[in-house]
């Protein structure tokens, strides 16, 4: 398949077959300066290989990539199919020449062929997506514990049994405990059995993270007796102590019913033999480990930025589909200078029983650009505050409080995996 018809004049867009690969590999290798090994490669392949793929090409030569996952992420009070968008290389010498504007436009189609009104990623470099309209839409905090003394909790843990399964296993086990989280948290993606096995446990130990270096193997603990639904899991490995370095456990995800079954989960991994410390890169920015320890001082935040960046393609649908917290009819005036179907001057009307996104002449009560309503969609950023920042203005007053408090969620969204 071929999309010229709809690319730039003077690119080239055209679909990237099986056959071309081992030369988009390459052309996104050389992008991130990355050199892996046989296993990884052969494990960004399959990525690959199961990704909608849009390819820039000067003659036969491959100058720009973008694939897409089709995923479904969780919104407030559903899920909708979204493309997250991974693999984003262009060629040096095609730098600055509309290459990206071009895969960019052709993904826009084809989501709305697909009909898939939300794209997403997670952005190398945060100057680039914004203005494709993509907004900076979950937070994630870095965490690391001092377990070189007994973590000390303000709350009883949950006395369920703890016990390690084979992480072989873990796909059926921890699924339950996982797929109750969508309904909680927005931010998050569906998992099939092969997401599970190659993205989360990483099973075949191709993923490459330089973070982990010399840790071993992953393991999984889960809190509660075989055959019931899991209280609580934690995926993570372990380092120990050598060459100058301190023993460490580093956490990819913990899942957890309720505070106390947090409690036990991470009283356990500060509890490792030959560990002194526990670090997370990702963790919600309304975890509650950072209250429900005794001793601040013992948890400490060692970074803070954006996660998932999202799009939305198609504003009507995406605003339908979602829940809200309480009632709000306003007049927005949105610009969307990538995608002009969704620019114009709407009426929303949303409430506990749903809403619509209707075009109005009326005076408008805010005025915004998509990449913002975006950032506010799953209910992780105030627009008051981008309203304070000068990147969206109020015209009636009180209108942007009334939308906050409808776009409010009782758990801040979250997305704690990387594609």
């Amino acid at each position: 398949m071929t999309s010229n018809d709809h690319a730039r004049p003077g690119t080239d867009i055209r679909d990237i077959p099986e056959a071309g690969l081992d030369q988009a590999l390459d052309l996104a290798y050389l992008a991130f300066h990355l050199k892996p090994g046989d296993k990884t490669r052969r494990y960004h392949r399959e990525l690959l290989e199961a990704c909608a793929r849009i390819g820039v090409y000067d003659g036969e030569q491959l100058a720009g990539l973008a694939a897409a996952h089709r995923l479904t992420l969780s919104v407030p009070g559903g899920q909708l199919p979204c493309a997250a968008v991974d693999f984003v290389s262009v060629a040096p010498t095609r730098r600055r020449r509309g290459a990206l504007t071009a895969m960019m436009d052709e993904l826009w189609r084809r989501c709305a062929v697909e009909g898939r009104p939300l794209a997403c990623l997670w952005a190398s470099e945060s100057a680039i997506y914004g203005r494709f309209g993509f907004g900076a839409a979950t937070e994630a905090y870095g965490i690391e514990i001092d377990s070189s003394r007994p973590l000390a909790l303000r709350i009883a843990p949950d006395r369920r049994p703890l016990r390690l399964i084979d992480p072989a296993d873990a796909p059926a086990v921890l699924a339950p405990r996982y797929d109750a989280s969508l309904a909680h948290r927005a931010g998050r993606f569906t998992r099939d059995e092969e997401w599970w096995r190659k993205q989360v446990l990483d099973l075949n130990g191709a993923r490459m993270n330089a973070e982990q270096d010399g840790f071993g193997a992953v393991r999984v603990v889960v809190l509660g007796a075989p055959g019931e639904v899991p209280g609580g899991y934690a995926v993570y490995r372990t380092r120990g102590a050598g060459e100058g370095r301190p023993g460490r456990v580093a956490v990819e995800e913990l899942e957890a019913e309720s505070a106390p079954a947090a409690a036990a989960l991470w009283s356990y991994l500060a509890s490792i033999d030959l560990t002194t410390t526990v670090v997370v890169e990702a963790r919600p920015a309304d975890d509650p480990l950072l209250h429900l320890v005794a001793d601040r001082d013992q948890v400490r935040v060692t970074g803070q930025e954006p996660a998932l960046w999202v799009r939305l393609v198609d504003v009507r649908a995406a605003l339908t589909a979602r829940s809200w917290a309480s009632p709000v009819d306003l007049v927005i005036d949105l610009s969307d200078p990538a995608l002009p179907a969704n620019a114009g001057r709407f009426r929303l009307t949303a409430g506990p029983d749903g809403a619509t996104w209707t075009s109005t002449t009326e005076a408008p009560d805010i005025a915004l650009d998509v990449r913002e309503l975006a950032s506010c969609y799953l209910g992780g950023t105030r627009l008051r505050n981008l309203v304070q920042a000068g990147l969206a203005t109020e015209h009636t007053p009180g209108a942007v409080r009334r939308l906050d408090a409808a776009l409010e969620t009782e758990w801040l969204p979250f997305t704690g995996e990387n594609s």
